[in-house]
């Protein structure tokens, strides 16, 4: 995982759309960038409305949201329809940024071991410089506690 005060890592991963985006094409503006494991699940789907209902206030603090999973950009895009999601879901299959921001991690279940996407948040800001991190973040309650540490920051 990475830390508060590091350079957040630049990207170039696809939407739901199929567009390319990088990181650095938000230079200027405050990113949540929000990891999470698989479209259409009970908890990223929690999450995923959560961070839609949190959406305009997020904007109006000056904030960009950006989900990243290995879904597929049709994936991502069934689900961004299915919810009506109004911000960006990127698609890293090569886990390009899941590994760079150190989410892909051990997990286990049932007494078995295997890699995959912890869910985790970051706060980075107007110069890409990561302001907060969330590990292990309750999917209800990751947009709010985002939310909050905005208003106190102010």
């Amino acid at each position: 995982m990475l830390s508060v005060g590091q350079t957040a890592p630049d990207f170039t991963l696809k939407d739901q759309a199929g567009k390319e985006h990088r990181l650095s094409d938000f230079q200027g503006r405050k990113v949540v960038l929000y990891f999470y494991p698989r479209d259409n699940t009970p908890g990223c789907t929690r999450e995923a409305l959560a961070f839609q209902a949190a959406h305009d206030a997020l904007t109006a603090c000056g904030v960009d949201v950006i989900g990243i999973s290995k879904d597929s950009v049709d994936s991502h895009l069934r689900f961004q329809l299915k919810y009506g999601l109004p911000f960006v879901l990127l698609s890293d299959p090569e886990l390009q940024a899941i590994q760079a921001y150190g989410v892909w991690q051990p997990k286990t279940m049932y007494g078995k071991t295997a890699y995959g996407v912890v869910r985790s948040t970051y706060l980075i800001d107007e110069n890409g410089i990561v302001q907060h991190v969330y590990e292990k973040v309750k999917p209800d309650l990751n947009a709010v506690q985002i939310l909050h540490d905005l208003d106190a920051a102010q």
